[in-house]
């Protein structure tokens, strides 16, 4: 029957995994190893890394997919490893080089003299290699046909670049960063202040909004344990979709309203729900003032989604969960 929506194989499955990806595999690839692992009905990967990139890769299950934007809009954290004195079509390792500069008069001390012009909030070009879109076309595919697209430079900040090694001509990094931040362009563009060029090495993702490395779980470990034990052994390593959420000020609703929220109407937020201090650190967007949802039932707590508070202090629902 025309309209009909085509129930998805699997389990209905909700909650989010922290992956460590393997290097050497695109994110898309990993998604499709846990989906397939998990027997999952639907799932989604909240920003991706690069084949050459490991280490956090948060995966949304089911419901959870409805927040993925948070973690996708989350900064980040990396580890990068850097090789001065060659460039290549990708700005990294795995490009073909393009430029040979003798690295001359780099030391450690010059080295820490040019990173702070990278600081705070500055302006990045995107590389061609990325997943950005020109008319329907990502850059990556225009770049392999030898294509290059004026592209505008963005806003973006980088909140810490510590030196961790310096050697000759190879160096290591810590980077906290805006979305958006793309680490090849930022060591390249490093590479271009010392006058040598530079080129990603080695990159590895170890926090991404409030998840960080010590939560990752290795897809070996996961098959493993899924070998071991099967469905019932590799869902504890799921966390709740609320987790995705966690720094959003909640709202705890009665039966009574939480039924008339579910039903898409708009309900009284309850008396001294949020505090001051709650209420100066809400998330505000065109839409309202958003918020963590949560349901009593007089014993238990259940998320229900988010919501936004309206500017009369009404509480309308924006994405809420639905549970078979």
């Amino acid at each position: 029957m025309a309209g009909r929506r085509r129930k998805q194989s699997g389990r209905a499955l909700n909650g989010l995994l922290i992956l460590d990806k393997p290097k050497g595999e695109s994110s898309n690839h990993a998604l499709q190893t846990l989906k397939r692992i998990f027997n999952a009905a639907k799932a989604g990967h909240t920003g991706s890394l690069d084949p050459l990139a490991t280490g956090l890769l948060p995966i949304c299950f089911g419901e959870a997919t409805k927040f993925s934007q948070f973690l996708l809009d989350s900064d980040k954290t990396y580890r990068v490893s850097a090789k001065l004195g060659i460039k290549t079509t990708t700005g990294d390792a795995e490009g073909e080089v393009i430029a040979r500069h003798p690295v001359t008069g780099v030391d450690e001390i010059r080295l820490k003299g040019v990173l702070p012009d990278f600081m705070g909030s500055i302006d990045q070009i995107p590389p061609m290699y990325s997943a950005l879109k020109y008319q329907g076309q990502p850059l990556y595919k225009l770049a392999r046909e030898g294509v290059e697209i004026e592209r505008k430079a963005r806003p973006i900040q980088i909140y810490k670049l510590r030196l961790l090694f310096f050697n000759e001509d190879e160096l290591e990094l810590e980077v906290a960063c805006s979305k958006g931040t793309y680490i090849r362009s930022l060591v390249e563009d490093i590479g271009e202040a010392l006058g040598c060029g530079a080129h990603v090495t080695t990159l590895r993702r170890l926090q991404s909004g409030s998840f960080h490395s010590d939560q990752m779980q290795p897809l070996e470990s996961i098959e493993r344990l899924f070998s071991s034990g099967g469905f019932e052994a590799i869902d504890t390593l799921l966390l709740p979709m609320s987790a995705i959420v966690s720094h959003l000020p909640d709202i705890l609703l009665d039966e009574t309203t939480a039924y008339s929220l579910k039903l898409g109407q708009l309900v009284r937020c309850p008396d001294g729900s949020l505090s001051h201090k709650q209420l100066s650190s809400i998330e505000r967007s065109e839409e309202g003032e958003i918020v963590q949802i949560w349901e009593s039932d007089g014993n238990n707590k259940h998320f229900l989604g988010i919501g936004a508070i309206m500017e009369d202090g009404r509480l309308a629902p924006r994405r809420l969960i639905r549970l078979e």
